[in-house]
């Protein structure tokens, strides 16, 4: 979830710091330029009142009168250039010039001085040139009248490079970028901080749903930090946790009363009908169907409380020799086996895992037997022990009739029994009672095909020491 929440963030995030850095720096190179320009309408407004008494003549043509306000026009121009590189000159109406610098400058035929001049002929200063990005090489064209009695008789022109207010303005923009680096860094720790102070009850919650799924039903949720709401949820999560166990609690312990309780009674009801027997003819058919019911129903209630008791027993783990351990319960289903015509057949090789000996014996005694049981004579029961990782297996395979799909998705449920094999005796907790013994050591047992036909079952087992 956080790696689904953090990037939402952080695009939200850059998405606002973007929102009000691109403003800013339009803002900025927009600030600098018009004080670039502003700078060169002063100049030319002082160019254009050194201008406006050299001539006499209003149109210019008949030439430029040489006197002290020329000179000192042109040594201005000149200077201006000298101490800034910047262009200038002031032009007559019909083009001519009547001072420039540097001297092989003269007003273009076209393009954006010439654009300039013109409009200011109209009497009225240039527009704002268009603005400069950093990235552009050109110059800032300024232009003003000179006018004299109400009449323009000529136009001053400054033609700017724009080499220091491009570096001016990228300079602006890399202390903008600096400050929205520095700020998505702390947006980024902020964010982390967030979801990690808002997803941490929830990281929580999730590992205790995920225990009390797997048996572990007296895990709860420790008390963490994290918004109200989610705190709240935690409370209420524990208290449901709470009432689930008692229900199961009660629900375990009613089986287990009654398995008890009805033991007691059926014991002496098949002792009084084994009495019974002996007034009746040998080999009466019903006395003996009603006493393989009695003893079927008798070893149905012995399994009941064995499930009772594995899914409320918490497990005694310990570093345990599965390969010891599988080849003892191969010794001792071997005569089994041999009285049934299957060969039990095993490679069990000294692997160590954490594991309850008791329990985990249980499990392979009621799968090597449910293997042995389904197998055909003359076929063949297999027991491999191996470690794959952090898991220690032992596989269990047979050459019995084996499962369909439907079949596996239920096999392991309390009391189901294929529809194929009734008439085989069994109550249908065994591999139920497995499973609650491995869960209660973090163990599981799995089923599947085992090709050509038959089953194979896969009991895993730790490798790894428990967690608290």
């Amino acid at each position: 979830m956080r790696t689904r929440l953090l990037p939402l963030l952080i695009i939200l995030m850059a998405a606002v710091l973007l929102a009000l850095g691109v403003p800013l720096a339009v803002s900025l190179a927009g600030a600098q330029q018009q004080k670039v320009v502003v700078d060169r309408i002063d100049d030319t407004a002082r160019f254009a009142a050194l201008a406006q008494f050299v001539t006499d003549s209003p149109d210019g043509t008949e030439g430029a009168f040489e006197n002290e306000r020329l000179a000192t026009l042109s040594s201005e121009l000149t200077s201006y250039y000298d101490v800034y590189g910047i262009r200038s000159g002031v032009f007559y109406r019909n083009g001519s010039a009547m001072a420039h610098a540097p001297a092989k400058w003269s007003l273009p035929k076209e393009g954006e001085v010439r654009d300039a001049f013109d409009e200011a002929l109209l009497s009225r200063r240039s527009h704002d040139p268009q603005q400069v990005w950093p990235w552009q090489r050109r110059n800032l064209v300024v232009a003003s009248p000179v006018i004299r009695d109400g009449d323009v008789v000529a136009v001053v022109v400054t033609d700017s490079p724009t080499g220091q207010l491009r570096s001016r303005t990228l300079h602006g923009w890399l202390v903008i970028g600096a400050g929205e680096f520095a700020a998505m860094l702390l947006a980024v720790g902020a964010a982390l901080r967030l979801t990690g102070w808002v997803l941490k009850p929830v990281r929580v919650l999730d590992t205790t749903t995920h225990d009390i799924a797997t048996g572990r039903l007296k895990s709860r949720v420790a008390a963490a930090g994290g918004p109200p709401e989610l705190q709240r949820l935690a409370r209420s999560f524990n208290e449901m946790a709470d009432n689930v166990e008692d229900v199961l609690e009660q629900q375990r312990a009613f089986v287990a009363d009654a398995s008890h309780q009805l033991r007691n009674p059926l014991a002496a009801l098949l002792l009084r009908i084994e009495l019974l027997s002996f007034e009746l003819p040998e080999g009466n058919k019903e006395i003996a169907s009603v006493q393989a019911e009695g003893k079927r129903l008798a070893q149905v209630l012995d399994d009941l409380l064995d499930l009772a008791l594995a899914e409320h027993t918490e497990a005694d783990l310990k570093i345990t020799d599965i390969g010891e351990l599988a080849a003892e319960r191969l010794a001792a289903w071997a005569p089994t086996a041999e009285a049934k015509g299957v060969r039990l057949v095993g490679d069990c090789p000294p692997t160590t895992a954490w594991a309850d000996p008791v329990a985990l014996s249980s499990a392979l005694d009621a799968v090597i037997d449910n293997a042995v049981k389904f197998t055909p004579e003359d076929r063949t029961v297999e027991v491999t022990v191996a470690s794959h990782g952090d898991t220690s297996t032992v596989v269990v395979t047979d050459q019995g009739p084996g499962l369909t799909d439907e079949e596996l998705a239920r096999v392991g449920d309390r009391f189901w029994r294929s529809g194929r094999h009734q008439n085989i005796k069994g109550s249908g907790l065994g591999l139920s009672i497995s499973r609650a013994l491995l869960a209660a050591g973090g163990g599981s047992i799995a089923y599947d095909r085992h090709e050509p036909h038959g089953l194979k079952v896969t009991v895993a087992v730790p490798r790894s020491a428990p967690t608290a």
